[in-house]
C-alpha cells in the first residue's frame, strides 16, 4: 500500500491502533489490515469491522496476501489448531469491504456531504477548498473524469475508484451515478481508508490514487489479540 498524509480539513481522525501482519510480519495501522476470528464452530471469518469477539488476526487488506496466507498455512499456524477456512474467503471479504464502503457513501449523502452529478462536481472543483475526495465509478468513460480533472487548478484531490457505477447508485440511492465528490469533515478519513482496504481486493484499474493513512513505526508483535 502507498502510504500518503492524512486529509486534511478532517474533524474525525482515525486514532488507528497497531497490529502487526500475520503474513508479511509487518505492523501497520489497523486501518490497513482485515482482522480475521475463528467463530465458535472452528470456522474463520472475516471482521472487517473489527468488533467480532475472539481472538483477532491480521492480514495486510491486499487479496494477494490473503491468498499467500491461505495457500502457506498461515491461520492454523496463528491458532495453533485447524481452522475451516471458506473456499470463497476472498470473494466474502471483497463483498464486505463493498458492503462497508457503500454504507459509509450512504451514511455521508444522508449528512449532506456529498455532491452528486457532473455540472455540481464540476462547479465544486472550480472553487477552493477542494472537495476532500473525487469519487468516480470504475466503469465511468476516462472522458468525464479528464473533464473534472482539467477544471482544477493546482493538485486534484485523491480520487476514489473502487466501486461500479451500479453499486454507487445502490449506495446512494440514485440512478446512473457516476461522478461524486465528498466535502471535507468527518467521513474523509474514513472512506478513504475502506476505499484503500477495498481497492487491493480489486483488479486495479491504473487510475485510483486515493491515499492513505501514514504507516506507523513498527512495534513488537501484535499481529494478534
Amino acid at each position: 500500500m502507498t502510504a500518503a498524509p492524512a486529509l486534511i480539513g478532517a474533524e474525525e481522525t482515525l486514532h488507528a491502533r497497531e497490529r502487526r501482519c500475520i503474513v508479511t510480519g509487518k505492523v501497520l495501522p489497523d486501518s490497513e489490515l482485515v482482522r480475521f476470528v475463528v467463530d465458535p464452530h472452528g470456522s474463520l471469518v472475516p471482521d472487517v469491522a473489527a468488533k467480532l469477539p475472539g481472538r483477532g488476526m491480521w492480514v495486510t487488506a491486499e487479496r494477494a496476501i490473503l491468498e499467500r496466507a491461505l495457500a502457506k498455512g498461515h491461520f492454523p499456524r496463528a491458532t495453533k489448531a485447524p481452522v475451516a477456512v471458506p473456499q470463497d474467503l476472498c470473494a466474502r471479504v471483497e463483498s464486505l469491504l463493498v458492503a462497508r464502503l457503500a454504507s459509509e457513501l450512504g451514511l455521508a449523502r444522508r449528512a449532506g456531504q456529498l455532491i452528486l452529478g457532473f455540472d455540481i462536481v464540476a462547479r465544486a472543483l472550480e472553487k477552493s477548498p477542494l472537495p476532500a475526495l473525487l469519487i468516480e465509478a470504475s466503469d465511468g468513460a476516462p472522458d468525464g473524469r479528464r473533464k473534472l480533472l482539467a477544471k482544477i487548478k493546482g493538485d486534484p484531490p485523491p480520487i476514489v475508484d473502487c466501486l461500479t457505477g451500479v453499486e454507487l447508485s445502490l449506495a446512494l440511492g440514485r440512478e446512473n451515478v457516476i461522478h461524486a465528490a465528498l466535502k471535507s469533515g468527518r467521513f474523509a478519513e474514513r472512506i478513504t481508508a475502506d476505499a484503500g482496504r477495498l481497492r487491493d481486493f480489486r483488479p486495479s484499474s491504473g487510475r485510483s490514487v486515493a491515499s492513505l493513512p501514514v504507516h506507523g513505526p513498527d512495534a513488537g508483535n501484535k499481529g494478534c489479540e
